[in-house]
């Protein structure tokens, strides 16, 4: 299959959370633009997931250690565990999932 982002359609997954959202057999991508002052509450997950920064400030809380991402920053976080976000400013975002995550599709 072949895509283009500007022909994605955008869900807002929560309050301020804005996700273009691809998948496949095995893994997602959700192109983020995340509001300032978005929060993603503390949850965990079974997938295992690559977060790019692309542009802003995002504070982020991954298993109780918050720093603040800026564009470049590539965080992995390993299934099940605990993690957390706010967006300090505007945010692109860049998640990659796997396995898939199947409640966004």
């Amino acid at each position: 299959m072949n895509y283009n982002l500007s022909t994605i359609t955008s869900k807002e997954i929560m309050p301020g959370l804005h996700g273009k959202l691809v998948h496949s057999e095995n893994m997602s991508m959700a192109f983020w633009d995340v509001e300032k002052g978005a929060t993603v509450p503390e949850h965990a997950h079974m997938n295992e997931q690559i977060m790019h920064v692309m542009e802003g400030d995002f504070e982020f809380t991954l298993d109780g250690t918050t720093k603040v991402y800026r564009p470049g920053d590539i965080v992995v976080i390993a299934p099940h565990l605990k993690h957390s976000g706010v967006a300090l400013t505007p945010c692109k975002l860049l998640d990659v999932f796997s396995p898939t995550r199947e409640e966004y599709r």
